[in-house]
């Protein structure tokens, strides 16, 4: 599937985490504002209920810190500088305990099932209300 941006001028946001096809070609505002979701989810954030982001408190940390390393990837792509902690499973911020290894099941990412062909539509379409274009040449 080819991928294309399209500039537009405003930022995107209120999407609590995007899809994950969006992640590689999420512009620089995003993609830094998905670390920052995903580091406080990952640490004071887990577990405290919002709209947007209950589906995530359903499933195992692992699944969120899976996620969270497809947008460290494409920020290191990218030449980012990222706190190497973070790609620590049991990390969970400076005022978090850290998860017991000894627990932490190893799971081949999947996708969260929340994140389907309607949910990146509708991540395409907030981005673009917003002033971003994201268009998928299948």
């Amino acid at each position: 599937m080819k991928q294309h941006i399209i500039p537009i001028r405003k930022q995107a946001s209120s999407m609590r985490l995007w899809h994950e096809k969006l992640i590689p070609e999420l512009p620089r505002q995003q993609l830094l504002e998905q670390h920052r979701e995903c580091c406080t989810l990952r640490g004071r954030g887990w577990g405290k209920r919002y709209a947007t982001v209950d589906y995530v408190f359903e499933y195992s940390p692992v699944k969120l810190f899976q996620y969270h390393m497809l947008v460290v990837d494409e920020m290191k792509q990218r030449g980012y500088q990222v706190n190497s902690l973070w790609e620590d499973p049991t990390y969970r911020g400076e005022n978090c305990p850290r998860y017991n290894e000894d627990v932490w099941p190893k799971e081949i990412y999947t996708p969260y099932p929340e994140h389907d062909t309607i949910y990146l539509k509708k991540c395409l379409k907030n981005m673009a209300k917003n002033g971003v274009k994201l268009s998928f040449d299948k």
